[in-house]
């Protein structure tokens, strides 16, 4: 099970379909991140694809009769009535349509009666209509999804469409379960039910000859796990989200002082990239220590016996060696990453703000944890993003607690300029389960430890172990072992439960999911199951404070009275 993948060979197949010949490939806005997170132009050039354009950019009258197009777009109205008008007057010799999802027929009807020419070749469904992350991992690049903390209805379109696509993509049939104290999962599902049942033909695939269990398709809610967002992470792929943004794979290094011309934009692909794949979930020091042993064998080759023992030397020897960059390909780029993680992680003094983030989250202190968060939030050094942070985890464990002092901390937090307004929408967007399950079981307080190592032989990188258990890898330790989910996950439909667990699970998680869940997947994967996971788009810390914002606009105060003073954010304040 392999997203990335899934979506290489439908668009092989799109390319080898037009046959031989210069050919060039039409898209809209979100196939054109499909393919790129899926090939380098240089591979479409290499399957004689030379040009590329935009179905919903200004169309010049140039004819190429010479050039097959391949159009790959999703099958929305607006790209109907375009490649409606792109019939009529066809500036290529002959079309292959591929639809990225399920559509109308009354829509290939309307395209039919548009091809007066008959350019059009064939027209096809390929089930490509969502963004291959990692292996394991997918997005539908919706930043926000729920308004009044129910469904945004373009937004649970797009998602019923994405996870439909996923679902054809692997040919599953699946026992559909979500969690039964969230309403907007509970619509998901039957949304995603009945079109699987109006969609019998395509869903019409062999149950498993042995009769094992059927996939499963397990749909979550982020406002049961809020905490898992707001941590920082210490995993490669998870660090550089969280500090620099990864955007459809890439990193933007714009602002980024005396970094290389080339390198102002980075690509951060499994596909492209053999270096970034094989340490996507290493820890911050295991990576610096692999640059490291890079650099030291190839010293052994020049015979430089000069000794690099931190970050800074690491990039000092690249601008001595420009053949080292050369030969390590991929290497100096990372490089370029990491001593900019380097940089933030010293700079935001994240070490104690991920220790504390982590016993607030892990362990009841209230006393001392208020006093840490009142001194590091006072602190002009601490960026008042991460302040704001450590106040949301705060007010969510201590809320109820007789002496809460989250008002207080709000009041230091405006006083600095912070946004003080988003802590009670916060208690807003926690879910009522989360309240009564988060921070109230013995297992959660017990399981979670933060371990500090100094990595031997590269001074100054210190390399942070975070054990939070992130709520998914629990619910995936139940299911994995075939243990009655019925109350908590019912079943939508009326299929009989299997008592024995599911051979491939797809998890999907509205509100969005994060790398740390990712990882928590690829784990279970190593040990031999088949899991994959989805969200409607995945998070960093600043993204998931934007997603609860839109997400309680105009909900009313019910569990944060005492913080009315702070509810409304100033004037002209986004």
């Amino acid at each position: 099970m392999n997203v990335i993948r899934a979506v290489q060979l439908y668009l092989e197949k799109m390319v080898a379909d037009a046959g031989p010949g210069m050919k060039m490939l039409m898209m809209d806005r979100e196939t054109t991140s499909v393919v790129s997170m899926a090939f380098s132009q240089s591979e479409m050039l290499q399957k004689e694809v030379f040009l590329f354009e935009r179905i919903d950019s200004g169309r010049s009258n140039e004819r190429l009769k010479y050039l097959k197009c391949i159009v790959f777009i999703r099958p929305t109205r607006d790209n109907i009535l375009r490649l409606q008008s792109e019939l009529k007057s066809p500036k290529y010799g002959c079309y292959y349509i591929n639809f990225s999802n399920i559509i109308p027929r009354t829509d290939i009807k309307t395209l039919a009666e548009s091809d007066e020419s008959e350019s059009v070749r064939e027209v096809k469904e390929i089930y490509a209509d969502y963004l291959p992350v990692n292996p394991n991992l997918f997005s539908l690049n919706i930043p926000t999804c729920l308004q009044s903390l129910s469904w945004n209805p373009e937004a649970l379109e797009r998602t019923v469409q994405g996870v439909i696509s996923v679902l054809l993509s692997f040919k599953f049939r699946p026992a559909i379960r979500y969690k039964s104290s969230s309403s907007v999962a509970q619509t998901l599902a039957k949304k995603i039910h009945d079109t699987i049942n109006k969609e019998t033909a395509l869903f019409s695939f062999r149950p498993p000859e042995d009769g094992s269990p059927p996939p499963m398709l397990l749909i979550l809610d982020r406002r049961d796990d809020p905490i898992t967002p707001l941590l920082n992470q210490w995993t490669y792929q998870a660090m550089v989200h969280e500090l620099l943004t990864i955007n459809k794979q890439r990193v933007d290094l714009s602002g980024v002082q005396s970094v290389p011309k080339d390198l102002k934009e980075i690509v951060l692909s499994t596909e492209q990239d053999e270096f970034y794949a094989a340490n996507l979930y290493s820890n911050f020091g295991e990576i610096a220590t692999t640059i490291k042993g890079l650099m030291d064998e190839f010293q052994k080759k020049v015979h430089d016996q000069k000794k690099i023992e931190s970050i800074s030397d690491m990039k000092n020897f690249v601008e001595t060696y420009p053949q080292f960059k050369k030969m390590s390909g991929t290497v100096s780029k990372h490089l370029v990453l990491i001593s900019e993680l380097s940089l933030q992680v010293s700079k935001q003094q994240l070490f104690e703000i991920s220790e504390l983030e982590q016993e607030i989250a892990c362990r009841a202190d209230h006393s001392t944890q208020l006093q840490r968060v009142k001194r590091l939030v006072s602190d002009e050094k601490i960026n008042l993003q991460n302040a704001l942070r450590l106040i949301l985890l705060y007010s969510m464990r201590y809320e109820r607690h007789a002496n809460c002092g989250t008002s207080g901390l709000l009041k230091m937090l405006q006083d600095r300029g912070g946004r003080a307004y988003i802590a009670p929408r916060m208690l807003e967007y926690i879910s009522t389960s989360a309240r009564q399950e988060l921070f109230n079981t013995v297992k959660i307080t017990d399981a979670v430890k933060l371990t500090r190592n100094l990595i031997k032989g590269l001074k100054g990188v210190e390399n942070v172990y975070t054990q939070h258990n992130c709520v998914l890898k629990e619910v995936l330790e139940e299911v994995t072992r075939g243990r009655p989910l019925d109350a908590a996950y019912p079943i939508m439909g009326n299929e009989l439960p299997f008592r024995r667990p599911p051979q491939e699970i797809v998890v999907f998680v509205i509100g969005g999911t994060t790398y740390e869940e990712a990882l928590a997947v690829h784990r279970y994967n190593q040990d031999g199951y088949k899991i994959i996971l989805g969200g409607t788009t995945v998070h960093n810390g600043d993204s998931f404070i934007e997603e609860i914002m839109a997400a309680t606009a105009g909900v009313p105060l019910k569990h944060s009275r005492s913080l009315q003073q702070f509810h409304h954010a100033p004037p002209g304040d986004a």
